[in-house]
């Protein structure tokens, strides 16, 4: 018996996506890890899909039929960070909603703008 087989198992563990959930995706027309993301959040945990990527592609080729080449590896982004308040008390004349990280980085090292 495959660990698949039992639809209750967990695939996402940071976020506790079934095998079920990830199914219920493919059969509504998911065929990539990001399909099954932006719908579940899986991969979207601590580890950022570094267990469930795999496992995912898994189930995909399963459902699907793709080969696993076929299936697109998960799009990774840049984790998100609170901004400093130094950040902001050094450029709050043109603080914008969206404050760039390079920003940040320039403040870490020590660099003027």
């Amino acid at each position: 018996m495959n660990k698949l087989d039992d639809k209750s198992t967990i695939i996402c563990r940071c976020e506790e996506i079934s095998c079920e959930e990830v199914e219920e995706v493919i059969r509504n027309g998911g065929r990539t890890f990001d399909d099954v993301k932006r719908i579940t959040r899986c991969g979207m945990g601590p580890c950022q899909a570094k267990i469930c990527t795999s496992l995912v592609a898994e189930i995909i080729h399963q459902q699907t039929g793709l080969s696993p080449s076929e299936i697109p590896l998960p799009r990774m982004r840049m984790p998100l960070s609170p901004i400093k308040l130094e950040t902001l008390a050094t450029n709050s004349t043109s603080f914008s909603a969206v404050k760039s990280v390079l920003d940040e980085v320039e403040l870490e090292e020590g660099k003027v703008r």
